[in-house]
């Protein structure tokens, strides 16, 4: 009776042991399934992002308009020229895009352009006029002589990839902060001390979404957004926010949050525009203020950022 005993508990402890190494083989199985498509994943995201990040579009410009002194042209035909560019009248111009007619004075803050042979810098001109033809044209903060002023030519028509998007690419350096500010308070207030995912903010969209009964709330964080926007599909699955969530925790590894939230400004879908889809805060801000990112006020910008939720 005792050695019948025996012999179970010894079949018992053969048992657990072979299911605990049937075990411990699938889960190393499925550790290293897991490592080597998180390596793979790991691979495609940062040669993707490192590598060509956006398809832009080929842009065509007219002539610049050139003033010196003594070229005959009328001031209202240089107003023209400058609504065209998307300059704007007020009182007193000191940034770059402004401008004011008083009399025989156009006072002017041209805006920096790389033209072919060299760049031409911002300049705080004067440009006066005797009768139909330019007289003068200054420096209106030093009052020296400007002997060429040149505009930055008006863009006529671009040539787009097969992807169809229009894009105005904008460096960090030059977003306004109010932007950033704004995105951060609207989209993801934690983002400069999240790793990625922010585990609050999931689970405060969550209570949220129970309480309405409805999907009121996403758990996104910007990285999370740029990363479904840049890589991914729109669909919506639990294996698509798997991978959106281990990609943006390997974006955040290898770089810093001003790359991501540039590549955020650079990438976000802000309208249509015909068959082209209008990608970007620098290109929404031409396209809906004809102007530049850097020259919106607050308010305009302010409904950029409220587009970021619903632009269609």
């Amino acid at each position: 009776m005792s050695r019948s005993k025996s012999t179970r508990r010894n079949r018992n402890k053969k048992t657990r042991n072979i299911n605990g190494l049937l075990l411990f083989q699938a889960l190393s199985i499925l550790f290293f399934c897991a490592a080597a498509y998180t390596l793979w994943l790991d691979h495609r995201l940062r040669t993707e992002f490192e590598g060509k990040r956006w398809s832009l579009p080929a842009q065509v410009y007219a002539r610049p308009l050139e003033l010196y002194g003594g070229l005959p042209i009328t001031s209202a035909s240089i107003i023209h020229e400058l609504s065209n560019l998307g300059y704007r009248a007020t009182r007193a111009p000191t940034q770059a895009g402004e401008y004011k007619l008083g009399g025989e004075m156009l006072s002017v803050v041209t805006r920096d352009f790389q033209f072919w042979d060299a760049t031409e810098p911002s300049r705080h001109a004067q440009v006066l006029f005797a009768g139909d033809t330019i007289s003068e044209i200054r420096d209106s903060r030093t009052h020296q002589a400007i002997p060429l002023l040149r505009l930055e030519p008006l863009v006529i028509g671009k040539i787009y990839s097969e992807l169809r998007e229009d894009r105005v690419l904008v460096a960090y350096e030059d977003v306004p902060p109010m932007l950033i500010n704004a995105l951060i308070a609207v989209e993801d207030r934690n983002y400069f001390t999240h790793v990625g995912v922010d585990p609050r903010g999931i689970l405060r969209a969550l209570w949220a979404n129970l309480r309405s009964a409805d999907i009121s709330q996403g758990g996104s964080t910007l990285t999370q957004q740029l990363v479904k926007n840049f890589f991914l599909s729109p669909e919506r699955s639990l294996w698509r926010k798997f991978n959106e969530m281990i990609m943006a925790l390997l974006l955040e590894v290898h770089y810093s949050k001003p790359e991501i939230i540039a590549a955020y400004i650079n990438e976000i879908y802000l309208g249509q525009r015909g068959a082209l889809g209008i990608h970007g805060f620098g290109t929404a801000a031409e396209y809906y203020y004809a102007r530049p990112l850097e020259e919106l006020r607050v308010d305009q910008i302010a409904m950029l950022v409220a587009l970021v939720r619903g632009a269609s």
